[in-house]
């Protein structure tokens, strides 16, 4: 009997003893580390490539998410609810630092343009002196024309030429140029040519400054050449259907313009002939941020997963699918990048394209500016008097916010 006692006391031990040891492996198992997104397929499927080997000891999640923004605003500082990451542009930034639910990306690696990044995206993604994304991809508007019409003596270096070319050609249900001429994020470049600013990088509204005046007057009489109605789809239905020669848009375009069978050629910014300046669109960055809430207890599968997506291979492969140029500067050594005429002209373009501001103040702006550009460009306000009116509501919503 006592033998049989013993017998079943050990077992017992050994049951016991094997729980416990597979309780101490599970709490130092594999770690999943999920990034919320709401990027297309394609970039995706490269990124989950990338971190395969990583696995079994680190699992990546990539959960698309609609309606990002408020989403993160929504999850906060919720350890249960927020995503280790999310991949989304620069321009939030601003919002969620001071919300106080982000980490500074260099608390895991080394962004910065010493690390050999394209200054313009580690401009895009710090925020008060510090660096709150790793820059993967940036994009930027493009000077646009079809070369059935627009021939290559015909290029405009400076916007007075573009502006001969649109009196010239803009007859019998033909435009010489047309663009989003009302909507400010197509307009900053114009207002940059002059040395303007809608909202400087330190969250100031410049809607009435003798620069973005000057801006606003200048680029009026170009309006007066485009058609009344330049929405979104009014412009690319121009141009696809070969009435507008040339434009101003994003890389996002160019599929559709190819599929429309156009030949279609990529020029660089025109010049201000007053200022010797050229027009400096806004540039968008996508990258990667860390949630606060996860940033201690999660610090070494986050950084392999950063310092694993940083690599130069990644960068070309997302070049490729995304139709965007790598933010790490190594990545244009190589040949599938440099032969890229779009990658290069938007690398070309981040010379002297400008960041969109990533202050929280930019949420009212767009609405603002948006209003100002239609008085000025649609309803034929005093450029002056409409701009300090702007100004005036800018500052009024901006003090509300705080």
């Amino acid at each position: 009997m006592r033998k049989v006692f013993a017998l079943l006391l050990m077992i017992c031990l050994i049951f016991t003893m094997t729980g416990c040891s597979r309780k101490e492996n599970t709490a130092s198992g594999p770690v999943t580390i999920t990034v919320w997104h709401d990027k297309e397929d394609a970039v995706i499927a490269v990124l989950e490539e990338a971190v395969k080997p990583l696995r079994p000891d680190i699992n990546v999640v990539f959960e698309k998410k609609s309606g990002m923004t408020e989403s993160l605003k929504l999850v906060g500082n919720d350890k249960n609810a927020a995503p280790e990451m999310y991949f989304f542009a620069h321009d939030k930034i601003g919002v969620y630092a001071e919300m106080g639910v982000i980490a500074p990306i260099t608390d895991f690696v080394d962004v910065s343009e010493q690390a050999g990044y394209v200054p313009i995206t580690v401009r895009g993604a710090a925020y008060k002196g510090k660096i709150y994304q790793m820059p993967l991809y940036f994009e930027t508007l493009l000077f646009m024309y079809n070369k059935k019409y627009m021939k290559e003596a015909d290029i405009p270096a400076t916007t007075e030429q573009l502006y001969g070319y649109m009196e010239r050609k803009t007859k019998y249900g033909h435009y010489g140029f047309v663009e989003q001429h009302s909507t400010p994020y197509y307009a900053a470049g114009w207002i940059h040519g002059f040395g303007g600013s809608i909202l400087s990088e330190d969250g100031k509204p410049g809607l009435n400054a003798p620069e973005t005046v000057k801006a606003l007057a200048y680029h009026k009489k170009f309006v007066d050449y485009m058609p009344g109605e330049t929405e979104y789809a009014t412009v690319n239905t121009l141009f696809t259907e070969g009435m507008a020669h040339a434009t101003i848009a994003g890389p996002w375009f160019i599929p559709t313009v190819r599929a429309a069978g156009i030949d279609v050629g990529i020029a660089p910014m025109p010049i201000v002939d007053e200022t010797g300046l050229p027009l400096a669109p806004y540039s968008g960055v996508q990258g990667l941020h860390v949630l606060k809430v996860h940033a201690e207890t999660k610090k070494a599968p986050i950084t392999a997963v950063l310092t694993t997506l940083m690599q130069p291979e990644v960068s070309n492969k997302l070049a490729k699918v995304s139709g965007c140029a790598p933010a790490l500067e190594s990545c244009y050594a190589q040949d599938d990048v440099k032969n890229d005429v779009l990658i290069m002209a938007m690398r070309s373009t981040a010379e002297t394209a400008v960041p969109m501001p990533n202050t929280p103040e930019l949420d009212v702006m767009w609405t603002v500016a948006g209003s100002l550009l239609t008085d000025v460009n649609m309803s034929g306000y005093e450029v002056q008097t409409a701009a300090d009116s702007a100004q005036k509501k800018a500052l009024e919503l901006i003090e509300a916010m705080k």
